[in-house]
C-alpha cells in the first residue's frame, strides 16, 4: 500500500499503534451494514471492478457485425482527511496511552456514514443502488408513536414472508428510531426493543446512517458488500505542528436480491 506514503509521516510506532487501535475501535462501532450483510475482500487497491455478468448492446460501426459491452460496477474510492497534533503524538513514545485522538473517531465516523449510506440508501453517481431504493416493497410509514414499530416491523415480516424470503430476519434502525425503540414500553410494560427482536428473530443494528429504518433477511446471498481496499490510514503531509492523514477505501455495493429488504419511513 505504497500509495499511503505513510513511510514518510513523522509519525511513531507507538503513535501510529494508537491511532490503528482508535480507528478499529471506532469504525466497528459506527458501522452497521457489515454486520447485516455479506461482505467479499479485501481484494486490494487495484481492485477495480465488480464483473455483473451481463451484456448490453452497442451500435457497431461495422455492418454485418454486433457488438456488446460487459456489465461491470466500479468500485469506489471513499477519503476522509483529518489532522493530529505532532506535538500530542510525541506523547506516545513517552508512554501516554491517552492521546487526544478525536479527529480519528469523526473520520471513522464520517467513513461509516458514506459506506452505510451508500448501502441502505444507495449512490447514484457510482451506480450504486440502495436497498430501500432497490426494493420492489411499498415502504411501510411509521412515525414517533413507538408503541407501535412491533406492528410495523411485523408487517414487514409478512411482506418479506409473502415474497418467498425466508428469515431469520433483522432491523438497521436509523438514531431516529433506535432511540425511541430502546427508550419505550408497550401498555403492559414490555420492552418494545424486546418485542420487535422476537418478531425478527435476528439483531436489531444501531445504523447512523439510516433515515428510518430498514428490515431485511439474514438468509444471506441476497446482496454483497465489495471491498477493495479496506478501511486504512494514510500521510497527507505536515503542516507546522499538524500531521495530515486520512482514512481510506475503496467499495462498491451489489444487490442480487432486492425484495430481500423493506424499507421504513418517515411520512414527507
Amino acid at each position: 500500500m505504497n500509495h499511503l506514503f505513510r513511510d514518510l509521516a513523522p509519525v511513531t510506532d507507538a503513535a501510529w499503534a494508537q491511532i490503528e487501535d482508535e480507528a478499529t475501535r471506532s469504525l466497528r462501532h459506527f458501522l452497521a451494514g457489515r454486520k447485516l450483510i455479506d461482505m467479499t475482500g479485501p481484494h486490494g487497491w487495484d481492485h477495480s471492478a465488480v464483473d455483473l455478468h451481463r451484456i448490453a448492446a452497442l451500435e457497431s460501426p461495422i455492418v454485418g457485425t454486433e457488438a456488446a459491452v460487459r456489465r461491470v460496477l466500479p468500485l469506489i474510492e471513499v477519503r476522509i482527511p483529518f489532522a493530529l497534533k505532532l506535538s500530542e503524538l510525541a506523547a506516545a513514545d513517552r508512554g501516554a496511552d491517552d492521546l487526544d485522538l478525536d479527529a480519528v473517531v469523526e473520520a471513522a465516523r464520517l467513513a461509516a456514514v458514506a459506506e452505510d449510506g451508500a448501502i441502505f440508501h444507495g449512490f447514484e453517481p457510482a451506480g450504486i443502488e440502495g436497498l430501500g431504493g432497490a426494493s420492489p416493497h411499498d415502504p411501510v410509514d411509521i412515525s414517533d408513536d413507538y408503541d407501535e414499530y412491533p406492528s410495523h416491523v411485523a408487517k414487514a415480516v409478512a411482506v418479506l414472508r409473502a415474497a418467498g424470503v425466508d428469515g431469520p430476519y433483522a432491523i438497521a434502525l436509523g438514531p431516529r428510531c433506535y432511540t425511541g425503540v430502546v427508550e419505550s414500553t408497550e401498555h403492559g410494560g414490555y420492552p418494545v426493543f424486546e418485542h420487535i427482536k422476537m418478531i425478527l428473530g435476528g439483531p436489531i443494528i444501531w445504523a447512523p446512517a439510516v433515515n428510518g429504518a430498514v428490515v431485511l433477511s439474514q438468509r444471506g446471498g441476497d446482496a454483497e458488500v465489495v471491498i477493495g481496499q479496506d478501511f486504512a490510514i494514510g500521510y497527507r503531509g505536515t503542516t507546522g505542528d499538524e500531521v495530515n492523514l486520512y482514512l481510506e477505501e475503496s467499495f462498491t455495493f451489489k444487490i442480487s436480491s432486492p425484495e430481500a429488504a423493506v424499507a421504513l419511513t418517515y411520512p414527507a
